[in-house]
């Protein structure tokens, strides 16, 4: 497996590479990242190299302090990227992406990315972030495909609708969020958790578990909610929405999205509403 630190040697590693899948991350990574890396490994097989890039990127934390504290494990990553299979792991400072003498681009936002006021009321600024650093790590690596984890639900959607018009020669391949055996939605904030908190964020996957055949979107909704308080977590929302807009749910398919502080760990979890929908 190759370490490449810079554009430099990514330019020097694409052209015997063929067909690139690319797996997106911030490191500290954990089983589901493993099982996204396994995926595009499984992709790539035969035509291509699989790639994970490794960057933590400033631009889409609106809490410096949350940046700052993210956690960072490139040791332990290789290792995971080694055993997963992934053939190149791309993990270049922050000064390669966003060099001080030229301006990166940020694409103009699509509507699942401002209209919703879910995670872009939460976190304003977040998704101009995600756009920017896709865009750019897309442009330099040009892959066929970019494998991304369903948890974040709303980047998601986000990510797919931007590149559709702006790297339309990408696809965007998404993968199932991969659960511990008391099924929280794994996360790389969940280190972050104590004791009794994890208890309580177990609250998380029981609301969505017990929304799921609620009949009414409104019923969910409170379903969700009640849950939640009643584990002694405020959430900052729990609802209904259609699963492509995450606008006001219609005749296709919705999704129940929640997200939660418990502590000081802010989490996100989603599940397709109703079972099986």
């Amino acid at each position: 497996m190759e370490f490449l630190e810079d554009i430099a040697e990514l330019e020097r590693f694409r052209p015997d590479a063929g067909e690139i899948v690319l797996i997106p991350t911030m490191g500290a990574l954990h089983a589901g990242h493993e099982s996204l890396v396994r995926h595009g490994a499984e992709m790539a097989k035969g035509r291509g190299a699989c790639v994970v890039w490794i960057f933590v990127n400033p631009t889409q934390f609106n809490d410096p302090a949350d940046y700052a504290r993210y956690p960072k494990t490139l040791h332990a990553d290789l290792a995971l990227c080694r055993r997963a299979g992934a053939q190149a792991v791309f993990a270049p400072q922050a000064s390669e992406i966003y060099p001080k003498d030229s301006a990166v681009r940020v694409p103009s936002l699509p509507a699942v990315a401002t209209a919703p006021q879910l995670e872009d009321r939460h976190r304003p600024g977040h998704f101009a972030g995600v756009c920017q650093v896709v865009l750019r790590f897309f442009e330099l690596v040009r892959p066929r495909a970019a494998v991304f984890g369903e948890k974040d639900w709303q980047q998601l959607q986000v990510v797919r609708a931007m590149t559709e018009r702006e790297m339309p020669e990408t696809r965007i391949e998404p993968m199932p969020t991969v659960r511990d055996p008391d099924g929280l939605a794994m996360s790389s904030r969940n280190r972050f958790l104590d004791e009794a908190e994890r208890t309580r964020a177990l609250a998380i996957s029981r609301a969505l578990r017990a929304a799921a055949d609620v009949p009414g979107v409104q019923a969910a909704e409170e379903t969700m909610r009640r849950v939640l308080v009643e584990s002694g977590i405020e959430p900052e929302y729990a609802v209904v929405r259609d699963g492509r807009t995450l606008l006001a749910p219609g005749a296709g398919p919705k999704r129940a999205l929640i997200a939660a502080r418990v502590g000081s760990v802010r989490l996100i979890d989603n599940a397709a509403w109703p079972a099986g929908g």
